[in-house]
C-alpha cells in the first residue's frame, strides 16, 4: 500500500510530523521532490529536529528511508544532516539513494545567490539552496546523476563544458569574479563517492519489488507552490503534488491508494506571492509567536512567515489538486487565544465574489470574504478524542470540513508526535 503525505497550502503545514507519526506502521518512506530548502520539524523522544533532506522516517529503526530521483540532492547537507542525527543518539537509519537522483552542485548555490542579488527587490524569496538553478539544469539535460559520479572521464568532461558555459554567464550577466574551477568542483563532489556508493539503488526496481509493503511518499512544500497549478511565478521548481510522487519516487500511478493532505488551522507562507487572507501588524505577530512549535519562522531560513487566517478557497483547491482522500488538520491548539476566528470563504474580485481559486493576476486583485466563528478560549493540548474538544473547537473543524469538501481524519493539537486526535 502506498500513501502520499503532501501539503494542501503554501508549505510548512506539518508534513514531517504526520510522516513521523505514520512511519510507525510503514516499511519505507520516500522523499520524492525538492531539496534542502525543505524544513520538516519533528519533536519526539530524540528532541526537536529540523530535517531538510532526510525522509521523516529516520527515527523509526525498522523503516527504510529513500531519497527518490525527484529530489535535489546536496551531498554536504545530506551527510551533515545524517551525522548530526546520529550524534543526537538516533540509531543509524537505513538509507537508500536513487542512482538516478541528480546532484546539487556548488555552482547551483552560487547562481541562486547571484540571481537573487540581480533581482534585488523583485526577488522570489529563494532559500538560496540552489533549487531553481538545479532544476533548470535538470530540464536542460545538463544535470549530473549520482551514478555518474563514478565515471571519472565522463564527469570531468561534463564539468569542463559546464564551467565554460557558466563562467561566461558569471562574467557577462552577473558581472562577478567568482569563476568556477572544474577541477575544484570535481574534487569536492567526488569526496563523497565512497560514502554514497553503498546507499545507491535502482529505486524504481526496488519499490516495484516492495509493492506489497507499506510505503509513504513524503512531499515538500504545498499544492499552491506547484509550478503548473500554483501562484506562479512565486512557486517552487518541482511539483509538490501527490501525482508527481509516482515520478519522483519511480512507482506506477495506480499504486497510490491514499493521499493524506496536511493543512494548517490558519495560514502561513514563506516567500513572495499572492496570499489573499494575509494579516499584518500586531494581529499577525500575535498569531506568529503562538504558531508552529516555537513560533512561525522558517525551519530552513529562520525568516518570519507571513501569517493569515484559514483560507477555505485556497485549501479546497489544494486538496483537489492533491487528489485528497483525507485531511490532516494541524495546529488547532494555536487558535485557543481568540475570541472570534475569521475564516476566508470567498474572494471578492472586481466586485464579484467567487469560491474558486483563480490565476495569479486575479489573485493579486482579490480581497478576502470572511465568516466569523466563536473561539473556545482554552488550551486543548493533550486532548485525544474529538468528542472531548470544546464545542466551538468541534464546530470550527466541522465548518472547515464542510467548506473544503474533504474529510478531516487527523487533528494535531500539540507539537509532539502523539499530540493527535484520530477522527473517524
Amino acid at each position: 500500500m502506498v500513501k502520499a503525505i503532501v501539503g494542501g497550502n503554501w508549505g510548512d503545514e506539518g508534513k514531517g510530523k504526520i510522516t513521523d507519526l505514520l512511519a510507525g506502521e510503514a516499511d519505507i518512506v520516500v522523499r520524492f521532490q525538492g531539496g534542502a530548502n525543505a524544513g520538516h520539524t519533528i519533536i519526539n523522544e530524540f528532541g526537536k529536529t529540523a530535517l531538510h533532506l532526510l525522509p521523516s522516517g529516520v527515527f523509526r529503526p525498522n523503516v527504510v528511508n529513500m531519497i527518490g530521483q525527484g529530489v535535489a540532492l546536496h551531498l554536504p547537507t545530506f551527510f551533515r544532516e545524517l551525522d548530526d542525527l546520529v550524534s543526537k543518539g538516533v540509531p543509524m537509519p537505513s538509507i537508500l539513494v536513487s542512482d538516478r537522483v541528480q546532484i546539487v552542485m556548488p555552482y547551483h548555490i552560487l547562481f541562486d545567490k547571484l540571481e537573487e542579488q540581480r533581482l534585488g527587490g523583485k526577488s522570489f524569496g529563494s532559500t538560496k539552496s540552489g533549487i531553481a538553478p538545479f532544476y533548470s539544469d535538470k530540464y536542460a539535460k545538463i544535470g549530473i546523476q549520482a551514478g555518474e559520479l563514478y565515471d571519472d572521464r565522463l564527469l570531468m568532461d561534463r564539468l569542463v563544458n559546464l564551467c565554460e558555459i557558466k563562467n561566461a554567464m558569471i562574467r557577462e550577466l552577473y558581472k562577478s569574479s567568482e569563476l568556477l574551477d572544474p577541477q575544484a568542483i570535481y574534487s569536492e563532489v567526488t569526496a563523497y563517492r565512497d560514502r554514497l556508493e553503498p546507499m545507491l539503488v535502482n529505486a524504481a526496481v526496488y519499490l516495484h519489488r516492495a509493492k506489497d509493503k507499506s510505503i509513504l511518499l513524503e512531499g515538500q512544500l504545498g499544492a499552491l507552490k506547484d509550478p503548473d497549478n500554483g501562484i506562479y511565478p512565486f512557486v517552487t521548481s518541482s511539483s509538490p503534488l501527490a501525482g508527481f510522487g509516482t515520478v519522483g519516487a519511480g512507482i506506477a500511478p495506480n499504486q497510490i491508494s491514499e493521499v493524506i493532505t496536511v493543512v494548517k488551522s490558519y495560514s502561513s507562507c514563506v516567500g513572495a506571492g499572492a496570499f489573499v487572507s494575509e494579516i499584518f501588524g500586531e494581529e499577525a505577530e500575535s498569531l506568529r509567536k503562538r504558531g508552529g512549535d516555537a513560533g512561525e519562522y522558517g525551519a530552513t531560513t529562520g525568516r518570519p512567515r507571513r501569517m493569515g487566517w484559514f483560507d477555505a478557497v485556497a485549501t479546497k483547491y489544494g486538496c483537489m489538486l492533491q487528489g485528497t482522500t483525507q485531511v490532516a488538520l494541524s495546529l488547532l491548539d494555536v487558535l485557543g487565544y481568540l475570541d472570534t476566528i475569521p475564516v476566508c470563504t470567498g474572494y471578492e474580485i472586481d466586485g464579484e465574489v467567487t469560491d474558486t481559486f483563480p490565476i495569479t493576476p486575479l489573485l493579486n486583485k482579490a480581497k478576502p470574504v470572511y465568516e466569523y466563528l466563536n473561539g473556545w478560549k482554552c488550551d486543548i493540548s493533550g486532548i485525544r478524542s474529538f468528542g472531548e474538544l470544546p464545542g466551538n473547537a468541534r464546530k470550527y473543524v466541522e465548518f472547515i470540513e464542510e467548506r473544503i469538501g474533504y474529510p478531516i481524519r487527523l487533528i494535531s493539537d500539540g507539537p509532539k508526535r502523539n499530540d493527535f486526535i484520530i477522527r473517524k
